[in-house]
């Protein structure tokens, strides 16, 4: 099995590590992308998974919103994703918090009547039945 890393080569010693304990065998990295020998990987391990793992690993780091990763039968490629000005700025800015609703108050309809309150929801009613044995 091979990964392209791509610009995340930086990162490659790093996953490596992350990849070790997960697909049961010793990844070796190249250059530019990491091989794992198919016959040591443990048993039930398959391309998509290493797929999740890694963006397990690229979601620790924060990067997961700057890659893709692709399966092209036992070959993976890491990509990053090219992100616009308009983006690249929304990403740096903080998420703005959610205003509370804003509570409108019933206008009365005549004058001198106070707005209508909401009532809570009732319980389920009771029968009548042991109002009237009781009486």
């Amino acid at each position: 099995m091979k990964i392209a890393l791509g610009t995340l080569k930086d990162n490659g010693n790093d996953l490596v590590a992350f990849l070790e304990p997960r697909i049961g065998a010793k990844p070796t990295l190249s250059g530019d992308s990491v091989e794992i020998e198919d016959e040591s990987i443990r048993k039930g391990v398959k391309p998509r998974d290493v797929k999740t793992y890694i963006k397990r690993f690229l979601f620790m780091k924060g990067m997961r919103k700057n890659y893709r990763i692709f399966v092209n039968g036992t070959e993976l490629t890491v990509q990053e994703i090219e992100l616009g000005e308009e983006e690249a700025k929304e990403e740096e800015k903080p998420a703005p918090e959610p205003e509370a609703p804003k509570e409108e108050a019933a206008e009365p309809e005549e004058e001198g009547k106070a707005p209508k309150q909401k009532k809570s929801p009732s319980k389920k009613a009771r029968g009548k039945k042991k109002a009237e044995e009781e009486a």
